[in-house]
């Protein structure tokens, strides 16, 4: 895939052009360095619930989307669930 052909799919599926710089920007937020990326899974997912709340169905589903990719970095191991606390 080109990349004008996978920034227009990133648009199309996300709302932004580079999820990869998304993920990147998890890495470094509180929530995922406190809490893990489960909570920014949940987080997104109530960002979604409220997009549908007043009608925002296309954002509603974008937010979903990221939602799963950032699922899909915990699954592969890229990301930490759960931050164990001590």
């Amino acid at each position: 895939m080109t990349n004008a052909t996978q920034t227009s799919r990133n648009e199309s599926m996300y709302g932004f052009a580079d999820i990869d710089s998304y993920i990147e920007s998890v890495k470094d937020s509180i929530t995922y360095k406190f809490t893990g990326a489960n909570m920014v899974v949940a987080g997104l997912m109530s960002d979604a619930q409220e997009l549908m709340s007043v009608g925002d169905t296309e954002r509603a589903r974008q937010t979903l989307n990221v939602a799963k990719a950032v699922l899909f970095q915990i699954m592969d191991g890229n990301l930490i669930g759960t931050v164990e606390r001590k």
